[in-house]
């Protein structure tokens, strides 16, 4: 039967979804991508800022305004290797 525990003592579920940075701080394994500014900057200057790193906030200069197309064959192209890093 699989132990619910890692052989460091942490739980498997937590580990899944946060990683421990070298100062002891717990972060989210997240990578957030808007090609709009506005949504990530909400984030950086909200209640939970201090949980991300800002190189999982990934931002783009301009808007897609809502057209797939746009977003993935134009302006998408632009930050895919940024986000791929």
């Amino acid at each position: 039967m699989p132990s619910d525990k890692t052989t460091g003592g942490g739980d498997d579920s937590f580990n899944t979804f946060f990683s421990e940075t070298g100062a002891g701080k717990h972060v989210p394994r997240a990578v957030l991508v808007d090609l709009e500014p506005i949504v990530i900057d909400e984030v950086c200057t909200g209640t939970y800022y201090q949980l991300f790193h800002p190189e999982q906030l990934i931002t783009g200069k301009e808007d897609a305004a809502n057209n797939y197309a746009c977003s993935h064959y134009t302006i998408g192209k632009e930050i895919i290797d940024l986000v791929l890093d």
